[in-house]
């Protein structure tokens, strides 16, 4: 691929998200779309953002059950971008003109207490840099069409991301299992997902060190405040109009994401 298909890949998904249409499969779209053009697409757009004046507030990671990576025919992760403009409150009304294919998933959020700007990161290191955990529901979205994507496709598009709901009480690591830590996500009382703490790359924690080595080979490490989605806990969940979610992880507690009904 040229530089200039790279940037008409970027433009096409910056055109979707802004006008509210999806797209065609970009590997369809560019030939020889590879995952380095897929992410070289994804600096252009976060460049732009950033440009735009949108704050880098954390990062997410995706794809962190190994059957997603075997369906996506990929053996890591990958990662997207957090902006300002995407954290939600706990019970914040979402409108639903923010948001495209919507689907949520329960995730371990992190807050970075420390800098990890170097790469090498030790599990030791990680952990010292932690401030605290929270319960988080990420609203996933795509800009690809019927959600037809493969890895080069999400990469793209910022890791399919949207907007994210953090809890309001935060949890010490100290003395918390988040391997084991069990997780039930609710549509209006009924259950819709479970999982737990070991369905992400084994343990939250492993991901998030995958995700602060790769930012810091970027040149982009993980900053202190720096919030860290690790990663879909159990099944995402397609979104409707007027839906309330309630996510609750143990040793964390709860959060909700609650949909306003869709606007004439």
């Amino acid at each position: 691929m040229t530089t200039r298909d790279i940037e008409a890949a970027a433009d096409s998904l910056w055109s979707a998200a802004t006008g509210g249409t999806a797209i065609a499969p970009l590997r369809e779209t560019f030939p020889g779309f590879g995952p380095q053009e897929a992410y070289a697409v994804q600096e252009i757009n976060t460049q732009r953002k950033l440009h735009g004046g949108g704050r880098l507030v954390g990062r997410k990671i995706g794809l962190t059950a190994k059957a997603v990576q075997k369906q996506l025919g990929v053996d890591q992760p990958d990662y997207g971008m957090l902006f300002a403009d995407m954290a939600i409150a706990d019970g914040e009304p979402v409108h639903w003109s923010r948001l495209m294919q919507p689907k949520v998933e329960a995730e371990v959020a992190l807050v970075m207490e420390h800098d990890l700007p170097e790469p090498g990161i030790t599990m030791a290191q990680m952990l010292r840099g932690i401030a605290f955990a929270l319960p988080a529901i990420e609203i996933v979205g795509s800009r690809i069409a019927d959600w037809n994507i493969r890895f080069v496709d999400t990469v793209a598009d910022n890791a399919s991301s949207g907007l994210f709901v953090l809890g309001n009480t935060p949890a010490p690591l100290d003395g918390l299992d988040l391997r084991l830590a069990g997780m039930v996500m609710e549509r209006k009382g009924e259950q819709v997902s479970l999982g737990a703490g070991a369905a992400c790359l084994g343990h939250p924690l492993n991901a998030a060190l995958w995700l602060a080595n790769k930012m810091a080979e970027l040149g982009r490490g993980l900053k202190a405040g720096d919030v860290v989605l690790t990663g879909a806990l159990g099944p995402m969940v397609p979104v409707n109009p007027g839906d309330v979610f309630e996510a609750r992880i143990q040793g964390l507690g709860s959060v909700r994401a609650v949909f306003e009904e869709q606007q004439p």
